[in-house]
């Protein structure tokens, strides 16, 4: 009655029956010893196997070995089971760091993992690439939302695979507009105009390419705008959070961006500047264009990279 009772999960201690013989009284305390909030006090299988031993030294059935036989059993089984699951939780462990590293840098993640507050920061020179698909609105309109979804998935997957090769950060998607900056939170010296710009050549590339399924004659219609200079950029938000550019440098490359031409990389003057200093890009002058809240900008087109240039 006792092993049955204790192995459909009853909690001693329970009323013994009132002729309990000696031995299993002493059963009885023993399995409530066993069952002690505190570890320490639960006696380890060796000090149980010794007390059964003495308790069924003159019974000769044998009650008390089915009853350690059991409890050895029931042991093993929760160490199985514990491991199991400590290995499921290593697993969704480790996917939901995955999927932390994609919604924010490697390095801001690592410190909201230590449960640091992630300050603010202040950037003096990056890179900000701004794109969007011309006549989208119209290209919506003519398609069903499921196509839709279907088109831009396609695109930013492509774009997701080749931006992982040079040193950029992709900040977000909205619609069609996709936003990617260099030079943060690792900076990279001056290299973050050089990134940005080999970049925007690939993702143009890659455009000119891609194919619509719901619309294979259609030619995609990428347009890209670069600007580069100061920026405020931090974690915002709890739930879902997200790592944020502030700053004038955002609005201008967004400016850069919404003036530019389709199929062309229109960049501003000061990542003109940096450019130069690698002297492996080919680029032309545009002009001074008038941009809402920017007055007149003198801006300029990304036309490639010679290929005779020593890429560092």
């Amino acid at each position: 009655e006792i092993i049955d009772r204790v192995t459909r999960g009853e909690r001693p201690p329970f009323r013994p029956s009132a002729n309990l013989p000696p031995n299993l009284e002493d059963v009885v305390l023993l399995m409530q010893r066993c069952w002690a909030e505190d570890p320490q006090e639960r006696p380890d299988f060796h000090h149980i196997k010794a007390m059964l031993r003495k308790f069924n030294r003159d019974n000769s059935c044998n009650l008390l070995d089915t009853l350690l036989s059991r409890m050895e059993q029931y042991a093993n089984n929760l160490e199985e089971l514990v491991e199991e699951r400590t290995q499921a939780y290593l697993e969704e462990k480790r996917k939901a760091e995955v999927l932390l590293y994609q919604i924010l840098p490697h390095s801001v993640a690592e410190q909201l993992k230590r449960g640091e507050t992630v300050e603010a920061e202040a950037f003096d020179s990056v890179t900000i690439y701004f794109s969007d698909i011309v006549g989208f609105t119209a290209l919506s309109a003519e398609s069903t939302p499921m196509q839709v979804v279907a088109l831009l998935n396609d695109l930013y997957t492509c774009f997701d695979a080749i931006i992982d090769n040079f040193d950029v950060y992709k900040v977000e998607t909205i619609g069609d507009a996709y936003m990617v900056v260099s030079g943060l939170p690792v900076r990279n010296g001056r290299l973050h105009a050089r990134e940005v710009s080999r970049m925007s050549l690939a993702l143009l590339e890659a455009v000119r390419n891609f194919k619509i399924h719901h619309r294979p004659d259609q030619q995609l219609k990428l347009r890209i705008g670069i600007h580069s200079g100061p920026v405020c950029a931090g974690v915002v938000g709890l739930k879902m959070p997200r790592y944020c550019l502030f700053g004038d440098t955002v609005n201008t490359a967004s400016r850069m961006e919404s003036n530019g031409e389709a199929l062309k990389i229109h960049l501003s003057g000061a990542t003109k500047s940096i450019l130069e200093e690698f002297g492996c890009f080919e680029l032309e002058l545009r002009g001074d264009v008038e941009m809402k809240g920017k007055g007149k900008l003198r801006t300029y087109w990304l036309l490639g990279e010679r290929v005779s240039s020593t890429r560092g």
